[in-house]
């Protein structure tokens, strides 16, 4: 009796996680679609005209940068073109030797201000709006003639009044954050799919 009891227990809990993601993506479907179409159109004009992308995050969010990256240079569901992506949180000696010599907070700007040309896309993810490298990176991107991003979290925090376009997904819950982040990236990629496996 007491084992069937623990499971209920669980289960409601796993009923919980499931709400919160739901309500989520709710959200985001009922608010954000114009703004997501934007930032798609934003980034195709980017690669129409030659340029390329940069993301960068911390932790979760690298790996969502990383992937978004690979969705771009591969292909996410049609055949077209490879595009020019790069996430600035693969390179680990870059990475290191930039913290050791400039500190933490300049791995990305660095990156963005080595790397960058005008014209470019720079995406910031944040869970919480405040990390110290990415808003660097931003800042760093919009001196270097790029057009800036932020997929965030929370209020948006500092990173969102620096972000030329930013989706804020409301919530302290990380996880659930990075939940939709990769969700509207994908609905990204597919704008991006569609445009490009059409005009090939």
């Amino acid at each position: 009796m007491s084992s069937v009891m623990s499971d209920k227990k669980d289960h409601k809990e796993i009923e919980r996680i499931f709400d919160e993601h739901i309500s989520l993506v709710q959200n985001l479907k009922s608010t954000r679609p114009a703004e997501i179409w934007q930032i798609g159109q934003l980034l195709i004009k980017c690669f129409k005209r030659g340029n390329k992308i940069l993301l960068c995050g911390n932790g979760g969010s690298a790996a969502d940068a990383q992937h978004l990256a690979a969705e771009f240079t591969g292909r996410f569901v049609r055949e077209r073109r490879p595009l020019p992506a790069i996430a600035l949180t693969t390179d680990a000696s870059a990475m290191t030797a930039i913290a050791n010599d400039f500190g933490f907070e300049t791995v990305f700007s660095r990156q963005v201000q080595a790397l960058s040309v005008k014209g470019d896309v720079v995406i910031g993810l944040s869970t919480s709006g405040k990390s110290q490298n990415v808003k660097q990176a931003l800042l760093m991107a919009k001196s270097c003639g790029c057009a800036t991003i932020g997929l965030l979290g929370s209020d948006g925090g500092e990173i969102a009044k620096i972000a030329d376009k930013s989706i804020i997904v409301h919530s302290t819950n990380t996880a659930r954050v990075q939940e939709m982040h990769i969700t509207i990236g994908h609905i990204l990629c597919d704008l991006i799919d569609t445009h490009f496996a059409s005009s090939k």
